[in-house]
């Protein structure tokens, strides 16, 4: 499987893992003229999240998170703000997860959420 395919794979288990846990799927790949946000989700308590899904083989040198760096986590921010803006949620807590996801041999997936990976500033 390619790249993309793996990612797109990715994202779904990610947002399986989420729902499994009772956060509801607003949207996925949300685009802005600043970036992407893979995943949108709220919270049974309301909190909408915005988490960013970065898949990786499991034989990656590097931690999936570390790939979300500083210039990664302001794009991030600008699109969570140009969302909650157009969507007139502004006032609504919000909380920025990564989730690592990792395929397994057995043809599942581990997913480890991020929760408050980072924050707005």
């Amino acid at each position: 499987m390619d790249r993309a395919g793996t990612g797109r794979r990715g994202e779904a288990a990610a947002a399986r893992f989420y729902e499994k846990q009772g956060a509801a799927l607003i949207t996925h790949n949300y685009h802005t003229r600043m970036g992407e946000i893979d995943l949108i989700l709220r919270e049974p308590d309301g909190t909408l999240v915005f988490c960013e899904v970065k898949t990786r083989a499991k034989d990656s040198l590097d931690t999936p998170a570390a790939a979300v760096n500083a210039a990664k986590q302001r794009r991030i921010i600008a699109s969570a703000a140009w969302y909650l803006q157009s969507t007139h949620q502004s006032d609504e807590p919000v909380r920025f997860d990564v989730a690592e996801v990792v395929p397994l041999d057995s043809g599942r997936w581990m997913v480890h959420i991020i929760k408050g990976a980072f924050c707005a500033k």
